[in-house]
């Protein structure tokens, strides 16, 4: 990786984002030294300026930043730093340098949920339930989602809420196996949905419809 080091008199700004949650940790400083022991080590590594050092996070706390990735900004003078936090990330004991919450938003999730049934789709391992999924063709799988779906609908009208979000995470998981073996993405929805919420959608949609009429 090409990176502009002297632009700043030997350091560049390194802003740690966690690999999970994508949110913003803190921002250091690194140089060609302390980006070369990130790299090796795979633990984030920067360059303190206070005291004219190389500085390991969490050799001191063991809050480690555990490297998952590095990407270079289109002047390669910035990096970003993913990584994943083994404790707070702050020297003053919050997640962030800013005092915020680092929590996982669960949404995400959904994506990383997909990714793996992906790759259940790719490798097809023996024992797997999503892979007998997959051998069984388009049709069972939309069965499974017809049968989720009725499962949620009597739980909301019948049963208890917690029954209710239960049979809700199925319909929504084999709603993800069917998305993948079409080779769509539950992103894909909620493109949809995003284009749903514009106010003039529907308008837009009724003038579609009408030149597909003509």
């Amino acid at each position: 990786m090409e990176i502009d080091f002297d632009k700043l008199g030997g350091l560049v700004p390194a802003i740690v984002q966690d690999a999970r949650t994508k949110n913003v940790l803190m921002l250091g400083f690194m140089n060609r030294e302390a980006y070369d022991k990130t790299v090796a080590t795979g633990k984030v590594t920067f360059w303190s300026r206070s005291r004219n050092c190389l500085w390991t996070k969490g050799e001191t706390s063991g809050n480690y930043l555990n490297l998952v990735e590095v990407r270079n900004d289109c002047d390669k003078d910035t990096l970003l730093v993913k990584a994943i936090p083994d404790g707070p990330t702050c020297h003053t004991g919050t997640d962030t340098c800013w005092g915020e919450d680092n929590s996982a938003n669960p949404l995400l999730f959904l994506t990383e949920l997909q990714d793996f049934i992906e790759k259940r789709h790719e490798e097809m391992p023996e024992g797997s339930y999503t892979t007998s999924l997959f051998r069984k063709g388009i049709n069972r799988i939309a069965q499974k989602v017809g049968e989720e779906a009725l499962e949620t609908v009597i739980e909301a009208t019948n049963g208890s809420n917690d029954k209710m979000v239960y049979e809700a995470s199925d319909l929504l998981y084999h709603l993800i196996v069917m998305l993948t073996e079409k080779g769509l993405r539950i992103e894909d929805v909620a493109g949809e949905l995003q284009k749903r919420h514009d106010p003039e959608w529907d308008k837009k949609r009724r003038m579609e419809k009408s030149k597909e009429a003509k």
